[in-house]
């Protein structure tokens, strides 16, 4: 039930944002990259990636924050914009080994993705 309960909340936060513009409800997905709950950070990422361009500038706030670095990282890979590799290049030293990992994977997804 509480999986439930969190998930139609990302859902509701997600049509707030889209169809409303409300900025802090994306923030609130963005957020939900961090719960302790696997499930409700998978449905997260899968929110925001399924938003595409739209969710680069509050992944990219995070970024600077340096909050949820390797979800933040795969989540934004998966949205593919070769505009970001710049961005993600700066994390691929990084000393934490898994922001380093994260950054080096979501670098290597949109080189092989072929988009202009």
């Amino acid at each position: 039930m509480r999986l439930l309960l969190g998930a139609l909340r990302l859902f509701v936060y997600r049509a707030l944002w889209h169809w409303l513009g409300i900025t802090s409800a994306g923030r609130a997905l963005v957020r939900a990259l961090g719960s302790p709950d696997e499930n409700i950070r998978s449905i997260a990422g899968i929110l925001l990636t399924k938003s595409g361009k739209r969710a680069e500038p509050l992944l990219e706030e995070a970024l600077v924050r340096r909050e949820h670095l390797p979800i933040v990282l795969t989540v934004l890979g998966s949205i593919g914009d070769p505009a970001l590799i710049p961005q993600l290049r700066k994390f691929t030293n990084d000393q934490n080994a898994e922001v380093a990992k994260a950054a080096q994977e979501a670098v290597k997804v949109i080189e092989s993705s072929g988009k202009p």
